[in-house]
């Protein structure tokens, strides 16, 4: 199902946002703080439809360079995820949105590389304005909601270091892995009306550093 970049889906989304039933924040003992903005756009394709930015982080970055992720980074000394996702945004993309502009907030997600992670929806109704910032971005790309929907979009497989379930979202003929992968899940499953935990989903071994 097409969901079109207007008022409706804006509208629609955000009330799947509040009626989801975030986990109360984990504890941060031996965490950092870090958000993620799961920013809706137009899709940019001519359809109308309504897509999220991932962006592929430029190589030179001292950790996870060359990785997919979604927007964001660690937060500041006292500042909360909300703003820390907005501010990321401006910094990475060029996008300045407000607290107007945020739909709600997926569950906290712990990383084995020590990181805490609050992804943030929000809806950017101006995405023409994206200015990617080359020292942190690579390379900036729009992902259709009817991708991240579809039944084959995420699979999971095993590894022998972890008796979790690695998650997997395949985007242009590549494995995308978590955090990024699912936290898109848990997007999807918010969309669909689910309450879906995805704490447990495990990360690739290069991820875990």
């Amino acid at each position: 199902m097409m969901r079109p970049f207007n008022d409706a889906t804006r509208q629609n989304i955000a009330e799947r946002c509040a009626a989801f039933a975030r986990l109360e924040p984990r504890d941060l003992t031996g965490l950092k703080r870090a958000a993620v903005a799961v920013a809706l756009v137009d899709a940019g394709d001519g359809s109308g439809g309504t897509a999220l930015l991932l962006t592929l982080r430029a190589s030179t970055l001292r950790a996870h360079s060359s990785q997919w992720a979604l927007p964001g980074g660690r937060c500041d000394a006292g500042e909360t995820p909300v703003a820390g996702a907005l501010r990321e945004l401006h910094e990475e993309l060029g996008l300045e949105l407000g607290p107007d502009d945020v739909l709600g907030q997926l569950d906290d997600y712990p990383t084995r590389s020590g990181y805490l992670i609050t992804p943030v929806v929000t809806w950017a109704a101006d995405s023409a304005k994206l200015a990617p910032n080359p020292a942190e971005v690579r390379s900036v790309h729009r992902i259709a909601l009817t991708d991240i929907e579809h039944p084959d979009a995420f699979d999971f497989v095993t590894i022998t270091q972890s008796e979790r379930r690695v998650i997997r979202f395949r985007h242009a003929g590549q494995y995308i892995h978590a955090p990024t992968a699912a936290l898109i899940y848990q997007f999807r499953e918010v969309l669909a009306g689910r309450d879906t935990r995805v704490a447990e989903l495990e990360q690739p071994v290069f991820a875990w550093k």
